[in-house]
């Protein structure tokens, strides 16, 4: 009976070449980064392509994990910025298409996309769909995914000052449609 590895024995194997650490990796992450990243990008061909991407980084070695936290948020990481990297290559019309497509093209909404959707708060989805798509992102990634300003600063690949100044902005303007 073979032992089950430790994410960072696995990720320090793969380091080292191992393609079974690799593969192995692989099969524990790809589907589950495929269904984080699917909720921000309804194209699934792009979706695809970045899970790839991010899993040649961490084969390359272009990828290094410090084991400085846990490895399904280090993989987040990653591929969030790769995903923002490849919608920011397909122009701003681009990005507001992935957006509307996202908001319209939904199988059974999970909890926090109905709430979102303003299922049970009153004109919530309307209010949000008010807002430009740069606050919208930020919302995304400080409440819905929880990240950090710093966190969401990566994932946009704007400043941790601009992440605040539009999480504010935001909140003023989610009031003022909702007050």
């Amino acid at each position: 009976m073979s032992e089950t590895r430790s994410d960072g024995e696995l990720l320090r194997s793969a380091a080292d070449g191992d393609r079974r650490a690799f593969e192995e990796l692989y099969r524990r992450y790809a589907p589950w980064l495929t269904a984080r990243l699917r909720g921000r990008c309804a194209d699934a061909g792009v979706v695809d392509d970045v899970v790839q991407e991010t899993f040649l980084a961490i084969w390359r070695g272009t990828a290094r994990y410090r084991e400085d936290g846990d490895v399904a948020g280090w993989l987040w990481r990653i591929g969030a910025r790769r995903l923002v990297d490849a919608l920011r290559g397909d122009g701003a019309r681009g990005r507001l298409r992935q957006a509307l497509a996202r908001l319209r093209h939904r199988d059974e909404a999970s909890a926090e996309e109905r709430v979102l959707a303003g299922v049970e708060h009153g004109d919530l989805a309307g209010a949000l769909v008010r807002l430009s798509p740069e606050l919208r992102a930020v919302l995304q990634a400080t409440v819905i995914d929880g990240l950090t300003t710093r966190e969401a600063a990566v994932l946009l690949g704007i400043p941790p000052g601009t992440v605040k100044t539009r999480a504010m902005r935001a909140r003023k303007q989610l009031r003022e449609a909702l007050a």
